[in-house]
């Protein structure tokens, strides 16, 4: 039974590592959403575009399966209207064409490849709409979502001022300095590290020429390597939403952290209880984005939101399902 005055809406975040699906009710008045279904898949939507310039066969494999696995929760859970959002892989790819086809024919709604830009906005309001009552929290916010293929920034208050998406994500940065011989060093060069700091930091000039990062009173940080960061940083048993939303890691934490993932083993790496085996490879360079971040705005500390791009994705389906604002997903 939905609520009255809200919307049940199916949400779909596809980047360039995982896909995520989430099926809420949301109230495009006051902005409450009551989730129903959280989830994600490690696709690896990504492989090889950053060389190839092309999404893989078996990369688009894995996604469709995902979608068949979604479509059905979407199904079941009767929700009305489906948004679908495809980021940094599918922006990139030659034969993106096969991804929406592939995408309309399973979920029947069309993969929207959205900018960076896009991207952003979306980030911004699902990270901030829980966070504007916090009054130990000043504003501007800078909210940054680290993805396989891109990283986002956005300042804002209670709106989006400035935003802006690099090309510079975990899985890019581990498949053009982290591999030699076709296989992730393990664990990786002084050399490698090196070269993939230059290449962050190039990125954080190029974000900087739109974004004024110094300016934000408060990092928000989103997606799988800093939710994995605090993870490891509260050496949780297991992955545990509730305790991650929210938390709150120093930058020392945050260096120690990421010097060790970056000095150890895929065996060691994958015996953190809380990792993801889809994260195990790309984890090191993740966190050193994190950290390359906090160091150049000079935060003390992040805030860790296990709500994100696709929490505003389902916030938008549902203002646009809204009497007279048309169907979203359509």
């Amino acid at each position: 039974m939905v609520p009255e005055g809200f919307s049940r809406v199916a949400a779909v975040d596809c980047g360039t590592n995982s896909i995520r699906l989430l099926v809420a009710d949301v109230s495009p008045a006051t902005g409450e959403l009551l989730e129903l279904d959280r989830r994600m898949t490690i696709v690896r939507l990504g492989q090889d575009v950053d060389r190839t310039g092309r999404l893989a066969p078996e990369a688009l494999e894995r996604t469709f399966a995902a979608c068949r696995e979604y479509a059905g929760v979407i199904r079941e859970l009767g929700a009305a209207q489906v948004r679908f959002v495809a980021t940094s892989a599918s922006r990139d790819a030659e034969n993106r064409d096969d991804f929406v086809r592939g995408v309309l024919d399973i979920l029947g709604v069309e993969p929207e490849v959205i900018s960076g830009d896009q991207e952003a906005e979306f980030s911004f309001t699902g990270a901030t709409m829980e966070l504007k009552g916090r009054a130990d929290l000043a504003r501007p916010y800078l909210v940054v979502d680290i993805g396989g293929g891109s990283t986002e920034f956005v300042v804002g208050d209670e709106h989006v001022r400035a935003a802006r998406s690099v090309d510079v994500g975990c899985v890019r940065m581990t498949e053009r300095h982290l591999v030699h011989g076709g296989k992730v060093s393990d664990p990786p060069t002084e050399e490698q590290i090196a070269a993939m700091r230059a290449d962050i930091e190039a990125a954080l000039d190029l974000a900087e020429e739109t974004v004024p990062l110094r300016e934000a009173r408060t990092l928000v940080g989103l997606a799988g390597s800093v939710t994995t960061v605090s993870a490891i940083a509260q050496e949780l048993p297991e992955y545990d939403s509730a305790r991650i939303h929210h938390s709150r890691i120093s930058r020392d934490r945050v260096r120690e952290i990421t010097e060790w993932l970056l000095r150890s083993t895929h065996a060691e790496r994958a015996a953190i209880p809380s990792m993801h085996p889809g994260r195990v490879d790309v984890i090191g360079a993740g966190a050193l984005v994190l950290l390359a971040i906090m160091e150049r705005t000079g935060a003390e500390e992040v805030v860790v939101s296990e709500h994100d791009i696709l929490d505003g994705i389902a916030f938008s389906a549902a203002e646009a399902a809204a009497p007279g604002k048309g169907t979203a997903g359509r």
